[in-house]
């Protein structure tokens, strides 16, 4: 067994053990192990012999904030950092160990079933196997109201910890693993309410959306379960969109179903799980026509149709609330008149600046401006910059010509922002729009910036391929941002992407946008209107894997990619073949 340890995306250390593989395979195979919370590698280690999987690497961390990951940043952490870190450790694994993505098995307990469940939804991986044991998506509280309690409190005096009361006879009949658990002085007892308050909400998420998720997947549900409830891991079994799933309740087992008296009933049912899913290649369903049919086409469907007597008054008394807004809010009258989903309205979240009619006018614009929606764009923003400055470098390393296309750049605000900071500047950027609006405002902050000698500004149609495929610049990298997700047919993304692709040559870079899901669907949809002449703003959200699909179908393979921590809105990066 080694001891290493890998940089994550906000530079905390985190620390891991290695197990090779007894042995020598040309093709190598892995299995990460990820424990329950409060714990460490180290109590989920004795995996490693159990399975008696002997041509696997193994792998297993000790968790942001447990074990000897402690840092200055753990007692912060969002949730969602916690699936992040979990994608930088694949990454760090494929490229320092040379293992491939689809060669990677995922075995999880509790608070790490949970985070392996999120990563699984939001960074779709091509992983082989996905074993989950006694998911934490719904912990026992014990005291009334006490999450909501947690909220209150969180919101008044801002971020504190939670100390764990679980004795350990109550997760395992094993005596050795209780006695150890007592004397274990690894093992953290608490817990940041933010990172809790971040579990409920990603679990709620993940049950919720379960459908997106095609991994194969194997669960084990203790029956004795005294830490979590049982109705939520149902739940998402049963929401589960792989067509492999199995799912195992255990009776008489705690919660430490890995680490349970009796769990050789476990042991080998998950080893025969994953050698069946490693007998074959990863295979996902096509989701090219998900536009036609599918959940999303039919949750969509549903946004459309027509409102009950009830919700006609519930929607229209938010209707009639906005509308007023619209007279002293700047940000959103500007929704009115050129649509929520418009352009301008984008340049002016961007801006961020609460202005209004009056104080009280602007005021009700910071809160439009708070909205979750609004932060995830600007969230998108962040990672879009972060994703463009990574294309330039890797061209620049590479020696290549930087040729900046975007197709659809609004009012081109973050582009021009992030393409002033560089040093030097690209060799040619074209930006383009369909909105002379947004064309002509554009040249004037063109202008302000001084970027005239290399940045042109056209009207054009983002998804007219013969155009797109004859553009003034051959692009080496092409930027298609808050486009693609506010159109839920597939053949005009194909289109636009076909015509992309037809201008780029190989080794060029994609950067793209999607929205794989929003927490305010309905209220869009029976509230806002669109920029396509008022009409409702209804939205099929594309998940990623199908986005994913539609890239790599005309020729490109995604090699990284960001998410938000709401898990609305995701930057990816495609290179072309």
């Amino acid at each position: 067994m080694d001891n290493n340890s890998f940089k994550s995306f906000d530079g905390s250390d985190i620390h891991y053990k290695h197990w090779k593989s007894k042995t020598q395979n040309e093709d190598k195979k892995a299995i990460i192990l990820l424990h329950r919370g409060h714990e460490h590698s180290l109590r989920i280690a004795h995996l490693v012999e159990e399975l008696e999987l002997d041509e696997f690497e193994f792998f297993a961390w000790d968790m942001r904030g447990c074990g000897k990951s402690k840092s200055q940043n753990s007692d912060d952490a969002e949730f969602a950092d916690f699936a992040k870190d979990l994608q930088y450790f694949i990454e760090h694994i494929k490229i320092g160990y040379g293992i491939k993505e689809e060669n990677i098995a995922v075995i999880a307990q509790s608070i790490g079933a949970v985070t392996a469940a999120l990563w699984a939804h939001d960074y779709v991986p091509n992983i082989r196997a996905l074993v989950l044991g006694a998911c934490a998506f719904d912990i026992r509280l014990f005291v009334p109201f006490a999450l909501s309690g947690l909220n209150l409190l969180y919101n008044l005096r801002g971020n504190f910890k939670v100390k764990s009361y679980v004795k350990p006879s109550f997760l395992t009949h094993d005596e050795d693993r209780v006695n150890s658990y007592g004397k274990d002085e690894e093992i953290t007892k608490d817990i940041p309410v933010k990172t809790l308050l971040g579990a409920y909400a990603a679990a709620k998420r993940v049950i919720e959306d379960a459908n997106s998720i095609y991994t194969p997947v194997q669960m084990f549900i203790a029956r004795r379960d005294f830490i979590v409830k049982k109705s939520a891991q149902k739940r998402f079994f049963n929401n589960l969109g792989s067509p492999q799933k199995e799912c195992y309740e255990l009776p008489g087992f705690y919660h430490d179903v890995f680490g349970e008296k009796e769990r050789h009933l476990v042991t080998e049912k998950i080893k025969r799980f994953i050698l069946k899913c490693f007998e074959s290649s990863p295979k996902f369903p096509s989701l090219l026509d998900a536009d036609k049919i599918g959940y999303t086409r039919a949750e969509a469907d549903r946004l459309s149709l027509p409102n009950g007597f009830f919700k006609n008054i519930y929607w229209g008394i938010d209707k009639s609330l906005i509308k007023y807004a619209s007279l002293i809010s700047d940000g959103v009258k500007l929704g009115f008149e050129r649509g929520f989903d418009s352009g301008s309205s984008l340049d002016y979240i961007y801006k961020n600046q609460p202005s209004g009619a009056t104080n009280f006018g602007a005021f009700a614009d910071f809160i439009y401006l708070r909205s979750i929606g609004w932060r995830g764009i600007r969230q998108r923003k962040i990672h879009l910059e972060e994703l463009l400055r990574f294309c330039v470098k890797k061209l620049r390393d590479e020696n290549k010509s930087v040729d900046i296309v975007d197709i659809a750049a609004g009012g081109g605000r973050y582009v021009l922002e992030s393409i002033g900071e560089m040093k030097p500047l690209p060799n040619s950027v074209l930006l383009r729009d369909f909105s002379e609006i947004n064309v002509r405002n554009a040249h004037v902050l063109i202008k302000a910036k001084n970027l005239d000698e290399v940045v042109k500004f056209e009207q054009g149609d983002a998804f007219d391929k013969n155009s797109l495929s004859s553009l003034k610049i051959k692009p080496t990298l092409a930027i298609v941002s808050g486009l693609y997700e506010l159109f839920g047919d597939n053949n005009m993304i194909k289109n636009s992407l076909e015509g992309l692709a037809s201008s780029m040559q190989s080794g060029s870079f994609l950067i793209y946008t999607g929205q794989p899901w929003h927490p305010q669907l309905e209220y869009i949809a029976k509230v806002l209107p669109s920029h396509q002449g008022g009409k409702p703003w209804i939205m099929r959200r594309r998940t990623t894997r199908e986005l994913d699909q539609l890239v790599q179908s005309v020729g490109f393979t995604k090699i990284t990619m960001r998410i938000d921590i709401w898990g609305i809105f995701t930057v990816s990066v495609a290179v072309r073949d």
